[in-house]
């Protein structure tokens, strides 16, 4: 079978040109601007259009040919051409939008679009909001972790600050590596730094888990550096999210869902709609309201583990476990309530002048736990007062307590702007403004320490308030934009210009009780000595130039210099080109560029009291140090610099037929002085030092700290094949089959250790560290879909494979480590067409309830340490606080735990 094919594939890539052949050309546009994909189709004979939106068609005889040019989210348009033997006639497309259903969208040989264009010179996916809300899954980071193999995300194992972002990448290089853009503009970043032992650790990045899906029209993400293009963060990739213009649609949806285990409820409203605006402008806006319930997936606790770790009975600890074998722990995919608006406007103010906008604005309220405190860990003893504050049981005795982590998270952003054009000058100036505020609540806690009063009360402890506010934290940035272009000839075309952008992080202080004598037990808050407004601002100019040496090559080359108040200048710079050959069926690209990632104003300032997870020893107290603080010079930290990055791309497009697409693209990216967040260094065996110092004056277990600790390089190849042409009985079959496979994600050199931690022994990157950045994402990640429709109702099923991930947690004997196995997670959907307007959808979401599964390995074959029962036991207890967390480890696990999941859609179209 794999011959015939390669033999058919070898047969349609050496078809010769037609001798004499008449040809169709032209240029496809979208108001002037050219749309880049659009297919060009007559019967079995089509191309698409190239990065300027031009096309040409051969047809082997002369005749009458009806063609149709068509793309995703536009009305297609077919007219008949009468092509006299040698003859060569031009089609120049302008097409209007309108195109919202599958059944409107026709593309050579298959009705489901390309998802990666084969002829543009970088990577480029295409997504319709539509192919996100079939995915099933309740918010747009989790869609596109079923649709894009590069992207993974999942929530975190702890849920208190970070359930209010789960961190996500691309190309396995972190959050802060991905820039986000709403409409071509520059999404702020959120407030959040994540500093827990998990994937993401060290990182920040936009938030788009709030972006309505709703409101979207189409994602485009580039899968490739543009740093020079777009400034700092563009290292893995850009995700654009192209915001709905319709002015007369709108749809109106009513969702809901469910776990199989019967929790996790979601409920969901969200409607679109648009009108015009003014003579010939539009407004298209969006609201969405949703509520998702707990879901919660806690394990059996260990007894012996418990008493060991706690010091403990093991018969009270048995007699309480007999009664709550999961320890009354609370962990899983938290309570959410989400409220989110979003409007994207436009209007001609002369025939050569525009004004657009949008704004979106996202509230969310979580409400999270920490991990429960038994009776045995908090006990009476100790706290004696704990049995007024807490008198949980069944008959009102102490039986432990859980403080709850209740997240309030605000994020806005905005774009005002206007595009003119003068003697085929195009220039287009924009001010955009956004922010991102989360603030917390920590409920049913106390201030376990206090301070002894000359009364002989103390400060806490009984006298302790129980709910507490740790502060927050809130970032702001102000972006002004001015670029220009201009097509020089058909063959030249440049652009330039301009980004001012100015940046504000802001440590809200918590009130005294939070922070004061170690603060909430759970979490504590921000101490004003460590809490303020922090600023920079940063002016940069570009400027490109695009050279169509042929109708086949391109190159294309853009230079980048940036300056930033707090640490100088960056200049970079990229060259991608492209070839095409053999009638457009086969495409040479590649790229390479230069790039830099800016410290986050969060890396710079933030300096807190963290608690954390450590082995065998339960929840500690660690301190986070800025690398600006009179404790960062006592240690002799250096201050961050900049990361610097080198990226390399190759691939391959092939349209071997009209109805079969294939792109395969090569990348290697290299990052010099990668930023990392070092782990816990504690104190020295022989003591007397400044980090013995620290570490005592401060009542801290260990510090961490910000640092420039690694270099690293990750290469891998993305794939995407598209196929349209086979049948299931009368039915077209659609195959979507896209992948990505990492070939190296690791550590290049030596760890970058300051002198301090050097002569402590310690490193501020260990195996632990090195496995969250390099192998806690899937290794691999496949996507396999089947499409296809019969009559009103059309059928979907994705396998998503997820490919192993392996952890070094701290704790674990030398040579231990833990892989989590592949899994393959199957999704069925169901859409069927009430009528013209309403469409109901079904989801079942791994379908055959997959779970996350790990084993230990041993660096070493053969070794006899896993066949001890005993030792296992041990070890897993050390890792999943004794079974709290044995779905996932502490430390993370590589795609969702809560099995299957049900939802249902009705949308009603007006």
């Amino acid at each position: 079978m794999k011959s015939i094919f390669y033999c058919l594939l070898f047969a349609l890539l050496a078809v010769p040109s037609l001798a004499g052949a008449q040809t169709l050309t032209g240029m496809v546009t979208d108001g002037g601007d050219p749309v880049v994909g659009a297919t060009i189709s007559s019967g079995s004979t089509g191309t698409v259009t190239d990065i300027d939106g031009k096309y040409s068609v051969k047809f082997a005889t002369a005749g009458t040919y009806s063609v149709t040019v068509s793309y995703i989210g536009y009305e297609s348009i077919t007219e008949e051409f009468t092509l006299a033997a040698g003859a060569t006639e031009t089609w120049n497309v302008d097409l209007e939008l309108g195109a919202t259903d599958l059944t409107e969208l026709i593309v050579v040989g298959s009705r489901t679009a390309p998802r990666s264009s084969t002829t543009t010179p970088l990577p480029v996916d295409v997504f319709r909001a539509k192919d996100l809300v079939s995915t099933g899954q309740a918010t747009f980071d989790k869609a596109l972790q079923y649709r894009v193999p590069s992207f993974n995300t999942v929530q975190t194992p702890v849920n208190d600050a970070t359930s209010l972002l789960d961190p996500y990448e691309i190309r396995n290089m972190g959050p802060s590596r991905t820039l986000i853009l709403i409409n071509g503009k520059r999404k702020n970043l959120s407030a959040l730094l994540y500093t827990q032992t998990s994937p993401g650790r060290g990182e920040t990045g936009a938030d788009i888990s709030g972006i309505p899906v709703d409101a979207i029209k189409r994602i485009e993400i580039l899968r490739d550096g543009a740093s020079a293009q777009y400034g700092s963060d563009a290292i893995a990739g850009v995700m654009n999210i192209i915001l709905k213009d319709d002015d007369d649609a709108g749809s109106f949806t009513l969702r809901t869902g469910i776990t199989s285990e019967g929790d996790g409820e979601m409920y969901g409203i969200a409607l679109n709609n648009g009108s015009s605006l003014g003579r010939d402008g539009f407004i298209n806006y969006t609201l969405d309201l949703s509520k998702t319930n707990l879901a919660n997936r806690p394990g059996t606790v260990s007894a012996e583990g418990e008493a060991g770790d706690f010091g403990a009975p093991l018969a009270d600890v048995q007699r309480f476990l007999s009664a709550y074998p999961d320890a009354r722990n609370i962990n899983g995919s938290p309570e959410t309530t989400a409220s989110k608006i979003a409007v994207n406007f436009g209007n001609n103010l002369t025939e050569s002048t525009e004004i657009y906008g949008d704004a979106a604005y996202i509230y969310k309220r979580v409400n999270s736990f920490a991990n429960y405190r038994t009776p045995y860990w908090r006990t009476l003893d100790d706290f004696p007062y704990l049995a007024d504050f807490f008198p949980d049981g069944p008959n009102g005795e102490y039986i432990g307590y859980v403080p709850t982590f209740e997240g309030l998270l605000n994020d806005y952003n905005g774009t005002l702007g206007f595009r003119t054009e003068k003697d085929g000058w195009i220039a287009d100036l924009s001010f955009t403004v956004g922010g991102n505020q989360q603030t917390y609540k920590v409920n049913n806690s106390h201030n376990r320490n206090g301070t002894l009063n000359p009364d002989g009360t103390n400060t806490y402890r009984e006298n302790s308030p129980i709910t507490f506010d740790p502060g927050g934290t809130r970032f702001t940035h102000t972006v002004g934009n001015i670029d220009i272009t201009r097509r020089l000839s058909d063959k030249v075309g440049i652009a330039f210009g301009s980004e001012f952008r100015n940046e504000n992080f802001t440590i809200i202080e918590g009130e005294l009780a939070s922070y004061e004598d170690g603060g909430a037990d759970s979490f504590a808050g921000n101490d004003p000595r460590n809490s303020g407004k922090f600023n920079r601002y940063n002016f940069g100019g570009y400027a490109d130039a695009a050279f169509d040496f042929t109708d086949d090559f391109l190159v294309n080359a853009t230079v980048r210099l940036e300056n930033y108040s707090d640490f100088g200048n960056a200049f970079v710079y990229k060259v991608s080109s492209r070839y095409k050959f053999n009638e457009d069926k086969i495409t040479l690209r590649a790229s390479f560029s230069t790039g830099f990632k800016a410290p986050t104003l969060h890396q710079i300032f933030t300096q807190k009291a963290q608690y954390s997870f450590v082995p065998g020893q339960g929840i500690q107290v660690g301190g986070l140090v800025n690398n600006v603080s009179r404790e960062a010079r006592l240690l002799g930290l250096p201050s961050l610099d900049p990361e610097k990055s080198t990226n390399f791309t190759f691939g391959v497009g092939l349209r071997p037929a009209d109805d079969l697409s294939i792109t395969i693209d090569y990348y290697n990216i290299k990052v010099e002085d990668r930023i990392i967040l070092s782990t816990e260094i504690g104190g020295t065996a022989g003591g007397g030092t400044e980090l013995d110092q620290i570490l005592s004056d401060n009542n801290l277990s260990d510090l961490s700290f910000f640092v420039n600790g690694l270099d690293t390089r990750t290469s891998g190849i993305d794939f995407v094949a598209n196929y349209g042409g086979l049948k299931l009985g009368q039915n077209a079959l659609n195959v979507n089959l896209s992948g990505n496979y990492v070939l190296q994600n690791e550590r290049d050199g030596a760890v970058k250790n300051p002198d301090i931690v050097a002569s402590a022994g310690q490193s501020v990157a260990n195996q632990t560290q090195e496995a969250l950045f390099f192998t806690s994402r899937p290794e691999y990640k496949v996507i396999l879909g089947l499409g296809t429709d019969f009559g009103k109702l059309g059928v979907a099923l994705n396998n998503t494979v997820f490919g192993p991930t392996t952890f070094y947690q701290q704790g674990l004997d030398a040579g231990i480590f833990t892989e989590f196995n592949t899994k393959v997670v199957t999704d069925l959907a169901f859409n069927y067409g009430i009528s013209d307007k309403t469409t109901l959808s079904l989801n079942i979401n791994n379908l055959l309830n997959v779970l996350p599964e790990w084993e230990f390995k041993s660096e070493t074959s053969g070794d006899s340490r896993l066949q001890d029962s005993e030792f296992l036991m041990n070890q897993s207890n050390l890792i999943t606080f004794n079974q709290r967390y044995s779905q996932m480890t502490y430390d993370g696990y590589h795609f969702s735990q809560l099995g299957t999941m049900l939802s249902a859609a009705l949308n009603v179209r007006f």
